[in-house]
């Protein structure tokens, strides 16, 4: 007996040796270090988001959340790389390791944040369920849409949100659902349904980029749901989460700062305390995310704080001329809140 229990224990000794000795594996941080390059799943083509100009470049808001964390890990915001994804793909890419990161005018939703294997880490731009139709249908509203045929994109919230609304208020119409985006446009924008249903924010995309008649549509008034969207990553990869959070807060916090783009060199010589630990002037932000002290200087300098970005790719210098809106700054009675970077 006492022969086998010290035989147990020699084994015991030697699995815990053998597991002792396997290489820990490396956090996305690291992997992305090592690769020199940030892998971001984003949308197929969203005008104001993530889309590819005449010249090949891919632009808008959530291109440039991927190119500020690509400038505070690796300190150079062109060495981020996109990958499409459809709204049926995109959270198996993360999942399996094919992306680094989502940001991909992606919902935020309790079963999507615990069922999913997936985090989100903040919310870069608050929006709405809403229907587009042509101004032919003379429908004034919602409740008018009754018998309707509308489009739908497959493997997204709205479907369930559109099936409540109809629910809720008695009334039935005819979903048409589509694999992506892409299809759903080109099947409302040729008259098969007569309406089609989105966030507010990438319809009024759809009808100014794709439609090719953007006067004859019109998005109804009611916003039918909450959609907080933003960017995801892995479950469990903690230090990561903290990297493109605090990314996403360092433009937030800029704006409210007062630090742009055009001047942030100026700021540096600022007296403010706030502003030296935002751009690491003073020591601190940097080791506790295990980046350089510059990571967020580096943001603001090579993409903007979060009112450039916005007002570029969304807002009055766009083709979409959205109004802040709920992604105001807090102090101009919006939502947008930078978390202390301290």
């Amino acid at each position: 007996m006492h022969r086998m229990i010290r035989g147990a224990v020699a084994a015991l000794a030697m699995s815990c040796v053998f597991t002792a000795a396997q290489p820990a594996k490396a956090g996305t941080l690291e992997t992305v270090r090592q690769r020199g390059n940030l892998k971001c799943g984003v949308n197929t083509g969203l005008p104001g988001f993530s889309y590819l100009d005449s010249k090949g470049k891919w632009l808008g808001l959530d291109i440039d959340l991927c190119s500020a964390v690509a400038a505070a890990v690796l300190g150079d915001a062109t060495k981020a790389s996109y990958v499409p994804l459809t709204a049926a793909a995109r959270f198996t890419a993360v999942q399996t390791g094919e992306v680094d990161m989502l940001v991909r005018n992606s919902t935020i939703t309790l079963q999507r944040d615990t069922a999913l294997g997936l985090q989100y880490a903040g919310i870069n731009f608050y929006d709405g369920q809403a229907v587009a139709v042509p101004k032919a249908l003379k429908v004034a509203k919602m409740e008018q849409l009754k018998g309707t045929t509308i489009c739908i994109a497959q493997g997204t919230t709205h479907e369930l949100t559109l099936s409540d609304w109809f629910r809720g208020h008695k009334l039935d119409y005819k979903p048409v659902v589509f694999e992506n985006q892409d299809r759903m446009y080109e099947a409302f924008f040729a008259g098969r349904c007569d309406a089609m249903t989105q966030d507010s924010s990438a319809l009024a995309a759809a009808i100014t980029s794709v439609s090719g008649h953007p006067d004859d549509y019109m998005i109804l008034p009611e916003r039918i749901s909450k959609e907080p969207l933003g960017p995801f990553v892995r479950h469990g990869d903690d230090e990561w989460l903290d990297v493109v959070r605090w990314s996403l807060m360092a433009m937030v916090e800029a704006e409210e700062l007062g630090i742009t783009q055009a001047n942030v060199d100026d700021k540096l010589k600022d007296g403010d305390p706030r502003i030296q630990r935002l751009l690491g002037v003073t020591a601190g932000n940097g080791k506790a995310l295990g980046l350089d002290e510059k990571w967020a200087y580096a943001i603001v300098k090579q993409v903007g704080n979060y009112a450039d970005s916005y007002e570029r790719n969304v807002g009055k210098a766009s083709p979409l001329k959205l109004d802040r809106g709920p992604n105001a700054l807090w102090t101009a009675g919006g939502l947008m809140y930078a978390i202390p970077l301290r």
